[in-house]
């Protein structure tokens, strides 16, 4: 016999066996010995109140097992001798476009600018040991893209646009944590991440399609408006319509696309700071408890939003227990980025705070056109790495001293390995972001008491948040607007914000080149 059960449990209750079989023997007047499995389909956390519960939605198995997997499996056809579409991009939206395409007989060419998931370890490693950034193997840059090493996270609002059960069930088949199914804010981890990429290529491969690394497009191979595949760095040419899911952070692409004129448009971004806080003081804050959160419960997250002089300010890809890290993509930058392993073990908790930004908002940036935002980046990063030493290194001041305008003399322990120095952000940074920021923090202090806090410390520069530039295509085919064959696709293009909605973008991408083929497309 299988039911299904709503629950509303303390926390040791749903972490321990023992105790969740005894609550649903309770709940249904079966016996213990009675329940063979339980698998938990929804799990939340309810903190609002000073006693803390978890929601599970289960499902119960008495007197028999489950005999269907916790996920529905993809099957994955050779299709070595299908029609090629080139993949710029081995991101989320390149890699699920890939898988996508696979599935619907097409053969995947994947070119990825940056190595391989693990051979970009050592890149990293030099960021904060030595303050070199390779401009093609970093934090955004490399198989995975910048969601690789940035948390895996798994939370999307994006639900109208495609299935996210099928996205997770296809990150669980290629070795992610079931666990993920059920969680009401799911997240891989940044150490386990990295497999589950990698696993997700050898499915490519084997299934007859290309993947090659440090190969960066260099243009689009035109014939009478339609795109007939690309040329790369080194000569190297590729055949195919293109998905384009090239990140957030290629800005080598958005300069060609405009200097080639093919329409694209400034987009709206959010820039701000990186802040970092004691993990157990936001536990203690979350939880309502001195005691922070015990031995059943997670490390705490948050969520914050208001709006402040008719823009948003709020917090974004907020990490429990992680880290702190160097995102710069080029010499002469400073970007700072977030991060949390899979147990989400670190001392310190941290979350961009960031202030909306519209392509209005700085005029002085209005004649650069299409790239006006990306400018603003640009100048915002160069700033932190002077104000930061001129080196990796991130300036950095406490939360307090910020908001009372002072400079801070000490800093506190931070996770951000390449180092802080103290830096009068207040002064440096745009008053248009400073002043909605501090009256965002003055909210959020207010609403969580404990918050606005001089142990907590703002690094600069939070700008990569999303794309400044919109590639634009036509919403029923998903190709570009003038294009024919090319499909601007993921965060890179202006259509996601985040692993799951970028990889949902991806399998769009793939079908409309599955549609546009079908329809005959010349090669």
């Amino acid at each position: 016999m299988i039911k299904e059960l709503q629950l509303r449990i303390l926390p040791e209750q749903a972490a321990r066996e023992e105790l969740l079989k005894k609550v649903v023997s309770r709940e249904t007047g079966e016996k213990v010995e009675s329940i063979s499995a339980i698998r938990i389909l929804k799990r939340s956390i309810d903190a609002r109140q000073r006693v803390v519960y978890i929601n599970l939605q289960v499902r119960i198995f008495i007197n028999e097992l489950p005999s269907e997997p916790e996920y529905r499996s993809v099957s994955y056809p050779d299709v070595s001798s299908g029609k090629q579409v080139v993949v710029v991009g081995a991101g989320p939206g390149g890699l699920f476009a890939a898988l996508r395409l696979i599935e619907l007989g097409l053969r995947p060419v994947v070119i990825e600018r940056g190595k391989e998931v693990h051979a970009r370890r050592k890149d990293i490693a030099l960021i904060s040991r030595e303050h070199q950034v390779n401009p093609e193997s970093n934090y955004s840059f490399g198989e995975g893209g910048a969601g690789a090493f940035s948390d895996g996270k798994l939370y999307t609002r994006s639900k109208k646009r495609g299935s996210v059960e099928k996205i997770l069930s296809v990150f669980c088949q290629h070795g992610a944590n079931p666990s993920i199914l059920a969680d009401a804010h799911p997240h891989i981890g940044t150490d386990k991440l990295p497999g589950v990429i990698e696993n997700i290529r050898k499915q490519i491969l084997q299934s007859g399609g290309e993947v090659h690394f440090e190969t960066r497009m260099e243009r689009l191979l035109l014939k009478e408006g339609r795109v007939m595949g690309v040329e790369t760095a080194s000569g190297e040419t590729f055949s195919g319509a293109v998905i384009l899911a090239t990140g957030h952070s290629a800005r080598d692409i958005y300069t060609y696309l405009n200097e080639e004129k093919i329409p694209i448009e400034a987009k709206g971004i959010a820039v701000g700071v990186r802040l970092e806080h004691p993990q157990t003081l936001i536990d203690q804050i979350q939880y309502h408890s001195e005691e922070g959160r015990g031995a059943y419960l997670p490390a705490a997250e948050y969520s914050f939003v208001t709006q402040v002089d008719g823009r948003g300010v709020y917090s974004f890809c907020m990490c429990p227990g992680g880290f702190v890290v160097p995102a710069a993509t080029a010499p002469k930058q400073v970007v700072v980025n977030g991060m949390s392993p899979a147990n989400r073990g670190s001392k310190w908790a941290n979350a961009g705070m960031v202030v909306e930004i519209h392509p209005e908002d700085f005029s002085r940036f209005a004649p650069s056109g299409a790239l006006a935002l990306m400018k603003l980046q640009e100048e915002l990063e160069e700033h932190a790495w002077l104000n930061g030493g001129m080196k990796q290194t991130a300036p950095a001041q406490r939360m307090v001293d910020f908001m009372q305008k002072k400079n801070s003399f000490d800093l506190p322990s931070s996770s951000y390995t390449p180092g802080l120095l103290a830096s009068p952000l207040h002064f440096w940074l745009p008053e248009f972001i400073t002043t909605r920021l501090r009256e965002g923090f003055r909210r959020f202090g207010q609403s969580s008491r404990g918050f606005l806090t001089n142990e907590a410390v703002l690094i600069g520069v939070e700008s990569r948040t999303s794309s400044p530039v919109r590639i634009l295509r036509d919403r029923e085919t998903n190709q570009h607007v003038t294009l024919r064959g090319l499909f601007p696709c993921g965060e890179g293009a202006g259509y996601a914000g985040g692993i799951v909605s970028a990889a949902i973008d991806g399998e769009r991408c793939a079908e409309g080149a599955a549609a546009l083929y079908e329809a005959a497309y010349p090669l």
